[in-house]
């Protein structure tokens, strides 16, 4: 950093059980760069206290006696640098050494020239990489595309800044242990927030043992809102399905049955997916605009693709119709995602 810079900055360290990694990884980021170290004893036990009794000379060291997670370790300091007011950058590492000091100052730098942004030091897991990682990012990284609409080339790196005008947005986020970093990448573009990566050394010590990655559970929150969706789809769809029955049982008339059942479950979902999925803050008319343009194409090709599976090759209006919806379904999902339901522009930037 510039030594005529006086822009207060904060490294964040959560630690949990640490071994004397964390005692280097202080003084190092101490001697190549001007900041205030925060190191969070997340209920390590009393058999670690000399460990963080040696960093207190270098570093501001908050303990509390029972393990409460990641995601509580990191929002305990951020809520205590709230507390001490001002404009600061803040910076998260772990405490085992695997994010090199040259890459938490310029992580540091990127979040200083980048209010508002979140900053992620993305690894290139080229060479050789522990399965496990590759797998793990590899899978999340694509998940999380397809979820959120954004690409990131790193989901899990814990080494990530940002300046003091997010610190209300980060203590927010829900999440005690180490789903709260992939709630983050999550709650992100939901907000307009925008991300910009700092590409950095990857480093693996003891092959990478110590990740907490599990492509069961980090798959499932990430496919979440995904699931929201879907939720409200069927709901959706029930209530489509039991109108277009009425209808048609009265009317005898498909298309008008089909129109007017999508209609009235069209504005059912409509709301359910503005409030509760993908939780909209801007204004309704544009919204409903947008929305309401999409159900009429989703209409369209509905009642076109319905036609002709009834003439042409099922003959069953019932059957018919749940093949077009689950045909039109993950359409409607990618559009009002991307474009009815997106908030502010969401883009990522890369440094170099």
């Amino acid at each position: 950093m510039n030594d005529k810079d006086t822009t207060r900055i904060y490294i964040v360290i959560p630690a949990f059980e640490p071994d004397e990694k964390l005692i280097d990884v202080v003084n190092e980021i101490k001697q190549q760069l001007d900041c205030s170290v925060i190191v969070v004893n997340d209920g390590s036990g009393k058999s670690f206290d000399k460990i963080f009794e040696s960093c207190k000379d270098k570093a501001e060291v908050i303990s509390y006696e029972n393990n409460g997670g990641k995601g509580h370790a990191l929002k305990t300091a951020f809520k205590a640098i709230k507390e001490k007011g001002g404009s600061c950058v803040i910076v998260t590492a772990d405490a085992d050494g695997q994010h090199k000091t040259p890459d938490i100052v310029r992580v540091a730098k990127a979040a200083k020239e980048n209010p508002g942004k979140l900053i992620m030091g993305c690894r290139h897991f080229t060479g050789k990489i522990p399965l496990r990682s590759r797998f793990g990012n590899s899978v999340t990284k694509k998940v999380y595309s397809f979820a959120a609409g954004v690409k990131v080339s790193d989901t899990q790196t814990g080494l990530r800044g940002f300046d003091s005008s997010m610190l209300d947005f980060m203590c927010g986020i829900s999440g005690e242990r180490y789903e709260y970093e992939m709630n983050v990448l999550l709650e992100c573009p939901k907000e307009g927030i925008d991300f910009f990566e700092v590409p950095i050394d990857t480093v693996y010590i003891g092959g990478n043992e110590s990740s907490h990655f599990n492509p069961l559970k980090d798959s499932i929150r990430i496919y979440k809102d995904i699931l929201k969706f879907s939720c409200s789809s069927l709901l959706s769809f029930f209530v489509d399905y039991i109108l277009y029955t009425v209808f048609i049982l009265i009317t005898k008339n498909l298309n008008m049955s089909n129109i007017l059942a999508r209609v009235i479950s069209s504005c059912f979902n409509f709301t359910m997916n503005r409030r509760f999925v993908f939780r909209h803050k801007d204004k309704l008319l544009p919204a409903a605009i947008k929305y309401f343009t999409l159900a009429a194409f989703i209409l369209a090709a509905n009642t076109v693709l319905l036609n002709l599976l009834v003439d042409n090759v099922i003959h069953n209006e019932f059957i018919s119709k749940i093949i077009v919806e689950a045909l039109l379904f993950m359409i409607s999902w990618v559009v009002q995602r991307s474009v009815v339901f997106k908030n502010r522009k969401r883009t990522v930037k890369t440094d170099g």
